[in-house]
């Protein structure tokens, strides 16, 4: 069996554990390019480019393994799933709340292409209420970083997005089974692990007894052999006096937060229908600002929201460049159906949306550049990573702050914390050498 993955962070963790699944039936893992029995395809429907690139991937998978079976799961799957199985190529389509049963299901079509064909397993997305507790694979493709999927499911219903119907409502994995997992993969040679979920700050609202994701960080910075725990995107609102409290004394967590943005006018945000304002953002971000001098702060946006004005995007403009943002992800505004947005009107044109796109990545590239620039010359810890340097050859750390340093060192570092020293900066390359090991 092969895999591949599209879109989030979460997808790839999704997808280690359907493969840790697979792989306890007795299934082997081969490249995604190499001959397979059953390929799975794990969708995004996230954007219009993003469904674009599911269909692309399907007719490449089917071409390279025309016997094989197969599979694609996902969020295209859950919200599309008439279209996905409308696609010749496709023999199976398993919705999110689904996923854990896909073993059960190739071994009810017993495999070959073309058995399966119109078979559609995509349950209501909205009645699924646990998170199905999976086994971390303890070294997923060798990857010095660890995911950990300890949320699901939003509940907001911003008026842009289509991931609360192809994720559902929030649902969290108990505090115990989160921190067993976290043990086992700091074990496995994990010195870094990256909370993911689809609306992390709600983790633990949903449980009984109720706990934040404060409670669950305090508890994971107690793990012997953990260097840095990491969250991944959180709302400004979730950041309560308790989780600001636990994130700016602990040394286990990484000084790295993302913080989705989407715009910086308020007009604009209402009409987004997010759950904060600019003021808030802005006091966040000073607070954390405060307690890390070079911290790592990242933020999406989209571009060209229907009836952005010209003078919504220059305020949101003037908002980005007053914050200290050391990277930017920008996504031009798509349109996906069921959603509150897409039956809004003033629609901005193509070319608009573009152009205000590019600004705002010039203005993300600027940032990153300057941002680096200030760490030449600091020591940094890094995790030393897996992948080299294709220019070089030489190692590449990831930082606390989230900045990949390249510099040369021997191959028995990898998947270690090292220190670093920054030298320079060559375009989108951050340059450094090697300083020592770390103990802690």
């Amino acid at each position: 069996m092969s895999f591949t993955t599209l879109g989030c962070r979460l997808n790839q963790v999704d997808t280690q554990q359907i493969q840790t699944l697979l792989e306890a039936r007795g299934f082997r893992t081969v490249d995604f390019d190499e001959p397979a029995d059953v390929v799975v395809i794990n969708t995004c429907t996230v954007t219009a480019r993003a469904e674009l690139s599911d269909r692309r991937t399907i007719r490449r998978a089917a071409r390279a393994n025309p016997a094989a079976t197969v599979v694609v799961t996902g969020c295209w799957a859950q919200t599309s799933p008439g279209a996905v199985a409308g696609m010749n190529e496709v023999d199976l389509v398993v919705g999110n709340g689904d996923k854990h049963r896909l073993p059960d299901l190739l071994e009810g079509i017993g495999g070959g292409a073309g058995q399966a064909a119109g078979r559609v397993h995509v349950s209501d997305i909205g009645e699924v209420r646990a998170i199905e507790v999976t086994p971390a694979a303890e070294r997923p493709a060798g990857r010095s970083r660890a995911f950990l999927k300890v949320q699901d499911g939003c509940q907001h219903r911003c008026a842009f997005c289509v991931v609360p119907l192809a994720r559902g409502a929030s649902r969290s994995l108990d505090p115990a089974a989160v921190l067993d997992q976290a043990r086992r993969l700091v074990e496995a040679g994990h010195p870094e692990l990256v909370l993911t979920g689809v609306d992390l700050g709600h983790y633990g609202a949903d449980l009984t007894p109720r706990t934040s994701l404060a409670a669950l960080v305090r508890s994971l910075g107690e793990i012997p052999g953990l260097h840095w725990v990491r969250l991944s995107s959180l709302l400004p609102a979730y950041f309560t006096p308790e989780l600001v409290d636990v994130v700016t004394t602990s040394p286990k967590v990484a000084p790295h937060f993302h913080i989705p943005l989407q715009s910086g006018s308020d007009r604009v945000l209402r009409a987004m229908r997010r759950p904060y304002n600019s003021a808030m953002y802005r006091a966040i971000v000073e607070r954390l600002a405060a307690a890390y001098p070079r911290l790592g702060l990242g933020a999406d946006l989209i571009a060209g929201f229907p009836g952005e004005t010209d003078a919504d995007f220059a305020g949101t403009v003037a908002f980005v460049g007053a914050m200290p943002f050391s990277y930017l992800h920008v996504f031009p505004y798509s349109s996906r159906t069921g959603t509150e947005a897409a039956s809004f009107a003033k629609r901005l044109d193509a070319r608009t949306i573009t152009t205000r796109s590019s600004a705002l990545r010039d203005i993300g590239s600027a940032k990153s550049e300057e941002f680096r620039r200030a760490m030449v010359g600091h020591v940094e810890d890094v995790l030393v990573l897996e992948t080299v340097d294709r220019a070089t050859g030489g190692l590449v750390g990831l930082s606390g702050n989230f900045v990949e340093v390249v510099f040369a060192g021997p191959r028995n570092i990898v998947g270690t914390v090292v220190t670093a020293r920054v030298t320079g900066v060559e375009g989108n390359r951050t340059l450094g050498e090697l300083v020592g090991a770390v103990g802690r």
